[in-house]
């Protein structure tokens, strides 16, 4: 590969959009209801292994969300109509989110520890 074709591959790397934990909680929806409507080019999707099973054994996804967002200021002018504060409520959301992924990495680093300290005092 050439030193032109490296860089341009470089260039073109893309911020892609994180749909996080996309699996159902309620238990009267479809399993695979948000990963879904949610399924995008250039988009990373985390969910359960239970909602991945759920989507491979359906073998379909339906159509993707349009590049240009389709009807998605419609539909957020609908919340507005119903006196919802979009920006405070996608502030909101961030926050809670940031916040469960802070308490998750901090678990994690908690079990590393725990499972580190051991070994480097066996070590030495």
């Amino acid at each position: 590969m050439g030193r032109n074709r490296i860089r341009l591959e470089v260039l073109n790397e893309r911020q892609r959009l994180l749909w996080a934990s996309t699996g159902t909680k309620n238990a009267t929806a479809s399993e695979v209801l948000y990963a879904r409507a949610l399924a995008a080019r250039f988009t990373v999707n985390t969910m359960h292994e239970a909602t991945l099973t759920a989507i491979a054994n359906r073998k379909e996804l339906r159509s993707t969300l349009p590049a240009d967002g389709g009807s998605c200021e419609e539909v957020l002018s609908l919340f507005a109509d119903f006196g919802i504060d979009i920006k405070s409520l996608a502030g909101q959301l961030q926050e809670e989110g940031a916040k469960l992924f802070i308490n998750s990495w901090d678990e994690l680093m908690s079990v590393i520890n725990s499972i580190g300290l051991p070994l480097a005092q066996a070590a030495s």
